[in-house]
């Protein structure tokens, strides 16, 4: 499981130069998942992390392979698009199936383009596309709430968990506020919002289009968005869609230096990716063997059986117990039987609620 990612923005932001970047670097990659174009529009791309090589070198495998993440371009946006304008249906269709939004914001005055609204406002231009999102969702809960009250007075348990949450979404869409700022009181509103699927309750990550000269300290305009970022629960990143296109040309092992040159410690793309996790509260586990070293995603708080889920069905069924090593004690210990020999490696059951870097072993009899 990677994480689905939809990347938005108004004309002339530089979204089709980030996203073309993005799908170049996946077609340089490794090709142990070669770049897949599913549509026009979609693509996947390995998630870099430097522990997995580490791990593959410890264990000997002949390959690696990294977990996904799928970005999709969605269709252009004008305003009126909650009122199907434009493209307005295509892009609010495309956004319900996304797991979080990568919103491109322009965050460069230079440059001989024209800004569609014919000024540099990152926040206005949030604002557009956000204002859309959330008149869909206003529209849907005028409709929806009203009946979930009846049949919550009437002792409908689900409804009144349903119009509880949804009530309080309508209440912030009302307020011009998002309904991702919504609070649930518990699991099972927190699940009634999921079910939703609310436009404006999905997580955002601003990505801060800025010029080369700003890529590793942004300006001015990304500031402002990292501020709004805060006030609503979103996150933000710097990114200089011109510099992801360079670096997406470039052979891997020239890639350091470049970046180096330009004073980043790594590209936007795995900025916007460990954004991305964060939000969504993902985590890495992996397993090693002769064969391949491999990441895998879960959510946070996910148990053993649902993360051997994750690797096939089968495991999950007949689960009986995780072999778990913690990464830094899979390194320290030179891989897994200096680890069992250190006491390091530990049986868990069904319970254990997996860690960010567990190398796992699962035992399971179908």
């Amino acid at each position: 499981m990677g994480f689905r990612c939809g990347i938005v923005g108004l004309p002339n932001v530089g979204k089709s130069t980030l996203f073309n970047a993005l799908t170049e670097t996946a077609a340089a990659q490794a090709a142990n998942y070669p770049f897949c174009t599913i549509e026009p529009n979609v693509g996947r791309v390995a998630v870099p992390d430097e522990r997995l090589d580490k791990i593959r070198e410890i264990a000997g495998s002949k390959v690696e392979i990294e977990t996904q993440i799928e970005f999709v371009d969605i269709a252009g946006l004008v305003r009126g698009a909650s009122q199907g304008e434009g493209l307005g249906n295509q892009f609010l269709a495309n956004i319900r199936e996304v797991d979080a939004i990568v919103h491109v914001l322009r965050c460069f005055d230079e440059g001989d383009v024209t800004h569609v609204e014919g000024r540099v406002d990152p926040i206005a231009d949030a604002e557009t596309v956000e204002t859309e999102l959330m008149l869909a969702d206003l529209d849907s809960l005028d409709r929806r709430v009203p009946n979930l009250v009846k049949k919550a007075q009437q002792g409908d348990k689900e409804a009144k968990i349903e119009a509880s949450v949804l009530g309080q979404a309508l209440e912030l869409l009302r307020a011009s506020k998002p309904a991702r700022m919504v609070k649930p009181k518990d699991a099972e509103e927190a699940k009634a919002l999921q079910r939703a699927q609310l436009l404006s309750a999905k997580p955002v990550v601003f990505a801060c289009n800025v010029d080369e000269e700003h890529a590793a300290t942004g300006n001015e305009h990304s500031s402002r968005v990292f501020e709004l970022a805060a006030e609503e629960g979103a996150k933000a990143v710097v990114i200089s869609a011109a510099i992801e296109a360079e670096i997406a040309t470039l052979p891997a092992e020239e890639r350091d230096v470049f970046l180096s040159d330009l004073g980043l410690h790594e590209t936007g793309l795995t900025r916007m990716i460990h954004a991305g996790y964060e939000l969504l509260g993902l985590i890495t586990f992996f397993t090693a063997g002769p064969k391949e070293a491999r990441a895998w995603t879960v959510h946070k708080g996910a148990k053993a059986p649902e993360a051997a889920g994750e690797i096939h069905t089968d495991f999950e069924r007949g689960f009986i117990r995780a072999e778990t090593i913690a990464y830094a004690d899979f390194i320290a210990c030179g891989g897994e039987a200096g680890a069992k020999d250190a006491g390091k490696m530990r049986s868990e059951g069904k319970e254990y609620v997996v860690q960010d870097g567990d190398v796992l072993l699962f035992r399971f009899n179908v």
